[in-house]
């Protein structure tokens, strides 16, 4: 199951939180990919009892640092260590599909009611005061007691009936097993897992698929009570904002040119905090960046200019020997004191000087809309009438005129992407109908879009631009990326890209082919942070007609349009 023991040994911590040993650490670590490095040097301190996010742009190194600190992987360089046990929160639980419900949480419960009844032993081994040495005898019972108040064993019968009822699994009998219950359902079981079992570190990658808000505030109330290190990579900001008090960027950040980039970029607070501190540091270091290279300018060609003083070629301003003697003197002491002077700030400032800030991935603009748009005089342009597939949506009906922007809301199973691949014509509706006008130009993200097999990411791309199944040949022409893709990214194959890249590659291909209807689903998962942000506002001010199904909290809060709520 999902909890892995200390990576190496340390004296018991006291139970709660704030005491150094149960700091999660790491120091100078650097791991490469076969065709990339991901991380350099990369240190960092997750105190206990203070829930920190882990940010980064996708491919960025987060997944691989958690794998790091987990002891799944082994770094090129550095070191961590970890307050064990660990609990790594997997995607789904390495049972099989016979493993029944109960058997898992039986699992679960196996560390508190092993360290329950190795305290009662160490307990009546020091009242007998026989066998082992009373010192060692008293400091064996204060390092479990210590282990079982913080893993709060005494309560773990009830933990696990509370995390059940939070994680919305209470309704599954016991007995089933988990080849019955759904994929969501067994995301929140690892997770039910991992809170049941309680151990030291927690390191959480996307906690909150699956969850709805209910479940996602009770895991939010669950990490704050916890005493030891949690560190939550997520794409969920207001979770981070809820759930974290410091965030750890591991974005390039404004750093000397003379050493090696790396490392990462601590910040206080939520993700409100730490969204208005990174861009200001990014203004900071661009205009650092600006300052000092006109200043390098300046003064190379300051010491270029100051071999001579005055007007190079000019007449001797005397006509006496002794005069241009004096007048010489004072023209080497010049030059000589003027050159050392801007060799000494130029040598210091080549030294000391920041590097230069990367491009960043910086969402730059919706197409204009082909066709229909607001000014289209709000003519309808998609109408559904009790649209039902059966197993998997209810009867649905609304309409959308030009212009117009519906989000689709509801909980996790209720139909949100079934009404959307039934709108745009990719699922048959069992019953019911949908209407809209012949030649309508729909653009659909959908959350399964795969990568085309054999396909670069400029092939891609091409492949939009032109409107056809097949690529056509490369002419040179970079096209359009939106500040969604790098420029050097163009050539790689689709398949090597993370699940994050992938998906700004689809959504800048959508782009190409510019929609009247822009139809998403979910469309800010596996966008890093600060590029959903972005994309977000930029949609708020396109004039085209969208349809987004979404259960992010931060986009649904920020919501200016229509809102059309499934199972309610």
């Amino acid at each position: 199951m999902p909890t892995h023991p200390t990576p190496s040994a340390a004296p018991a911590p006291t139970a709660g939180s704030g005491d150094p040993r149960l700091h999660l650490r790491a120091d100078g670590l650097s791991f490469s990919y076969p065709d990339r490095r991901v991380l350099t040097d990369v240190g960092l301190v997750v105190p206990a009892g203070r829930p920190t996010g882990l940010l980064g742009e996708n491919g960025s190194g987060k997944s691989t640092l958690l794998r790091i600190l987990a002891g799944d992987l082994t770094p090129d360089a550095g070191t961590s260590w970890a307050p064990g046990p660990v609990g790594v929160l997997h995607q789904e639980l390495p049972a099989g599909p016979t493993t029944t419900l109960a058997e898992v949480v039986a699992d679960a419960l196996e560390r508190s009611r092993r360290l329950e009844r190795e305290l009662t032993a160490a307990g009546e081994a020091l009242a007998a005061g026989d066998g082992e040495p009373a010192a060692h005898a008293a400091v064996r019972f204060d390092e479990l007691l210590a282990e079982a108040t913080l893993a709060d064993v005494w309560n773990a019968e009830h933990r696990a009936e509370a995390v059940l009822a939070g994680l919305s699994l209470a309704e599954i009998a016991p007995a089933t097993p988990l080849g019955e219950i759904s994929g969501g359902q067994r995301e929140r079981l690892a997770l039910a897992h991992l809170l049941i079992a309680r151990p030291t570190t927690w390191l959480l990658d996307e906690p909150t698929n699956h969850l709805d808000d209910d479940g996602a505030a009770f895991l939010a109330a669950t990490i704050a009570a916890h005493g030891g290190p949690v560190l939550i990579a997520s794409h969920d900001r207001a979770f981070l904002d809820d759930a974290t008090t410091a965030q750890l960027d591991l974005d390039p950040a404004e750093s000397p040119a003379r050493t090696d980039p790396g490392g990462l970029t601590v910040y206080t607070g939520g993700f409100s905090d730490y969204l208005l501190a990174r861009f200001e540091a990014r203004d900071r270091w661009e205009h650092r960046f600006r300052t000092e290279q006109d200043e390098l300018k300046e003064l190379r060609q300051a010491v270029k200019d100051s071999a001579t003083v005055g007007h190079p070629g000019a007449a001797p301003r005397t006509e006496g020997g002794m005069a241009k003697k004096f007048y010489a003197d004072r023209n080497a002491t010049v030059v000589s004191r003027r050159l050392r002077e801007a060799r000494a700030r130029l040598a210091q400032l080549e030294e000391d000087q920041v590097r230069k800030p990367p491009a960043e991935l910086h969402f730059t603009h919706l197409p204009p809309v082909p066709g229909r748009g607001r000014g289209g005089g709000g003519a309808v342009l998609l109408t559904a009438r009790e649209v039902t597939v059966d197993g998997r949506l209810d009867p649905t009906s609304f309409s959308l005129s030009a212009g117009q922007r519906l989000l689709v809301t509801g909980a996790n199973g209720s139909g949100k992407s079934t009404l959307l691949d039934t709108v745009t014509g990719r699922l048959a509706p069992t019953h019911g109908t949908v209407d809209h006008p012949r030649g309508l130009r729909i653009g659909h993200l959908g959350q399964d879009d795969t990568a085309v097999s054999g396909r670069t990411v400029g092939e891609h791309l091409r492949a939009a631009v032109a409107g056809t199944e097949e690529p056509p040949a490369e002419d040179g022409a970079v096209p359009e990326l939106f500040g969604l893709v790098h420029p050097r990214d163009l050539a790689r194959p689709l398949e090597l890209l993370s699940r994050g890249q992938l998906r700004r590659v689809m959504l800048a291909a959508l782009l190409l082919d510019p929609p009247e209807l822009l139809v998403l689903d979910e469309p800010t998962n596996h966008l890093a942070l600060v590029t959903a942000t972005r994309f977000e506002t930029a949609l708020a001010d396109w004039e085209g007609t969208v349809l987004i199904a979404s259960h992010d909290r931060w986009l649904r809060s920020r919501w200016q349009g229509e809102v059309l709520a499934l199972g309610e």
